[in-house]
């Protein structure tokens, strides 16, 4: 017999870059039922990098192309090029999204801000795959909205394959590593990791919450479009609602 399809309630667009792995599994795997994912991907990092500035009308076009599948909110989803360019330049990427579709929008900078936020967490400790400079970027972008990285990893890897083969394991270990007393919550950034798998196990030996870019998003859009489920495995984050107001 056929299996009956669940009904729509929500359904989120996301632009993410091409090289992208683990968010479509992400958010197929954690989102609860009667909640769509719509991807487009663009060539934006890696490689194919170039500033943020450059990129609205891809963007532009990418977010149209989500609105066709009457998406219920908008994500541009790429934590270090969303961050990359400081909180104006975020800004005006939603403002891109917005103008181009009539429809609500956000990035996954934006989600995070409001994650630290409804979380307290004005002191975190950053870790990445990244190479230094990007973290030295979210570092500033954080520095700017308020929050201050006490201490930082960035694991230097070759590229979006390298992100995405490591095992939850080793997030877990290297988190371990760099506890600081100081830090209000831990930061996994980048959505192309397997840091969703190692939150609660991240949480229960340090007594903190953790925030992980593509954990961020899901519950930012989640709330967005009304939805209050507690998702499990993803820690303390998904108990929460959004801030007040939201602007999306």
């Amino acid at each position: 017999m056929a299996q009956v399809l669940t009904p729509a309630r929500a359904r989120i667009g996301l632009i993410i870059p091409s090289s992208n792995q683990l968010t479509e599994v992400h958010f197929h795997r954690y989102a609860p039922s009667g909640v769509v994912t719509h991807v487009t991907r663009l060539r934006m990092t890696g490689a194919n990098h170039v500033p943020l500035s450059e990129l609205h009308p891809r963007i532009a076009e990418a977010a149209r192309a989500l609105a066709d599948a009457r998406c219920d909110l908008i994500v541009f989803h790429c934590t270090g090029s969303a961050m990359e360019a400081g909180l104006e330049a975020e800004r005006q990427v939603i403002e891109t999204i917005r103008q181009a579709t009539g429809q609500p929008a956000t990035t996954v900078a934006s989600a995070l801000l409001a994650a630290f936020q409804v979380l307290r967490a004005r002191r975190l400790v950053l870790l990445s795959p990244y190479p230094k400079e990007i973290n030295e970027h979210e570092s500033a972008f954080l520095a700017q909205a308020g929050v201050e990285v006490v201490r930082d990893l960035a694991m230097n890897l070759p590229g979006g394959g390298a992100y995405a083969a490591v095992p939850p394991s080793v997030w877990e270990q290297v988190t371990l590593e760099h506890a600081d007393p100081r830090a209000d919550a831990y930061f996994l950034s980048c959505t192309n990791i397997h840091s969703l798998e190692a939150i609660e196990a991240i949480e229960s030996k340090l007594q903190r919450p953790v925030i992980a870019s593509n954990q961020a998003a899901l519950w930012y859009s989640l709330r967005a479009c009304g939805l209050r489920e507690v998702v499990p495995g993803l820690g303390q984050l998904l108990h929460l609602d959004l801030p007040a107001p939201v602007s999306t």
